[in-house]
């Protein structure tokens, strides 16, 4: 027996795809698991290590190529999926991802220019929104509008590709923080896609969570096992999240959906609560950088990550802080979804984001305001301070 065998294989995946599941994220474990120390060990004896700055969140020269393991991996369960011919996306896919893996390791390497990485990240993205699995003609209904021109389409996937592999990109600052929102943004579209019966994005899904679960483990390491994702990881991620992401915006209705309430007008809204992380903090970034005077793509201390750190949250407990609010925002939608239209829902999210903003903004002013007084004033007070901060992030 040919356990590679399309027909095979197919109805093994038909018949038990619990198990094809399981075994697919326990796949994707291991083998991330098996790589990333052949990935550190390489990158040590090369000492291909970062260099510290006053941007940077770590103390120690760390090996930044976890993202080698990440195409790896990817390439190899795509390739597998590809027996199932369930989907034409996979070659897409591949191109696409070794595109910018290329991109992203000669930055990890030698540093890329903006253009370069700019013009990968438009090239990749060409090999998916003209996928056939991901026309994009019509909106449901969000704010009004229905059927829009194919061009406009395109246009709109284009935009959306582009910005969320940055958005991704941009959020991996601290230890954890790209792998745990990439976990629940993942996992999230996984529940989706089995609810409505795609299998393939399912298994796409399930890949990522694990490849990232399993890089969780040497990311929070503190010793030689330490490893960064590198853009090299954090765009290959960003784009499979962005692939996803485009595949929800472009489903057909589903009952099982609309039996929960989930009105497909708001669809657009819901990415957007799923996506909240990093689209949240690359809007509130850019927007301080303009009204700062600066570039919005400028590098800066503003970012949720780093206003988290700078009030004594270590690495650890401000990645779980802002995945459990990502976590929150998605309930939130849930909960509000099937009772509004996507006018009012729209505003709801608007005054959301201004609050997130406005608390984000407390937090910064005050932890710069620690940062030259905390000399002055006791180290009981300082503590108790440190004390709050780490309750508060819990809820």
């Amino acid at each position: 027996m040919n356990i590679l065998d399309h027909q095979i294989l197919l109805d093994l995946f038909r018949s038990n795809f619990g198990f094809f599941t399981a075994v697919t994220f326990l796949l994707a474990f291991a083998l991330t698991w098996y790589f990333i120390p052949k990935v550190l060990w390489v990158s040590q004896e090369k000492n291909l290590v970062t260099e510290i700055n006053h941007r940077s969140s770590h103390s120690l020269k760390v090996p930044a190529f976890g993202g080698v393991a990440f195409f790896v991996v990817l390439i190899l369960i795509i390739c597998l999926l590809q027996s199932l011919r369930t989907s034409f996306t996979g070659n897409h896919l591949i191109i696409g991802l070794t595109l910018l893996f290329m991109a992203g390791l000669k930055d990890d390497l030698v540093i890329s220019t903006a253009k370069l990485k700019l013009v990968s990240q438009v090239f990749a993205a060409g090999f998916i929104i003209f996928s056939p699995e991901l026309h994009l003609e019509n909106l449901n209904g969000f704010l009004g509008i229905g059927a829009i021109p194919l061009a406009l389409g395109y246009l709109i996937k284009l935009v959306i590709v582009v910005a969320l592999i940055n958005a991704y990109n941009l959020i991996d600052g601290i230890d954890g923080l790209a792998s745990i929102a990439g976990i629940v943004i993942c996992s999230v579209f996984a529940f989706v896609f089995f609810v409505v019966r795609e299998p393939y994005y399912v298994l796409i899904s399930i890949s990522v969570v694990g490849i990232l679960a399993a890089f969780l483990r040497f990311n929070f390491s503190n010793n030689r096992r330490k490893i960064f994702m590198g853009d090299g990881g954090s765009l290959t991620i960003g784009f499979i999240i962005a692939f996803l992401s485009l595949k929800i915006l472009v489903m057909k209705h589903s009952p099982e959906m609309m039996a929960e309430g989930f009105m497909p007008e708001n669809r657009p809204l819901f990415l957007l609560s799923v996506l909240f992380l990093p689209v949240f903090d690359t809007i509130r970034v850019m927007l301080i950088r303009l009204k700062n005077g600066k570039s919005p793509f400028e590098a800066d201390r503003n970012h949720l990550h780093h206003v988290m750190v700078d009030n004594q949250l270590n690495h650890k407990q401000a990645s779980f802080g802002l995945g459990f609010l990502n976590i929150c925002v998605v309930a939130a939608y849930v909960i509000a979804g099937p009772f509004f239209n996507s006018a009012i829902l729209l505003g709801l999210s608007v005054v959301g984001l201004i609050f997130f903003a406005l608390v984000f903004e407390i937090l910064r002013k005050r932890a710069a305001y620690y940062k030259d007084h905390v000399q002055l004033r006791p180290n009981g007070v300082r503590v108790k301070f440190r004390r709050v901060l780490r309750i508060a992030s819990i809820f």
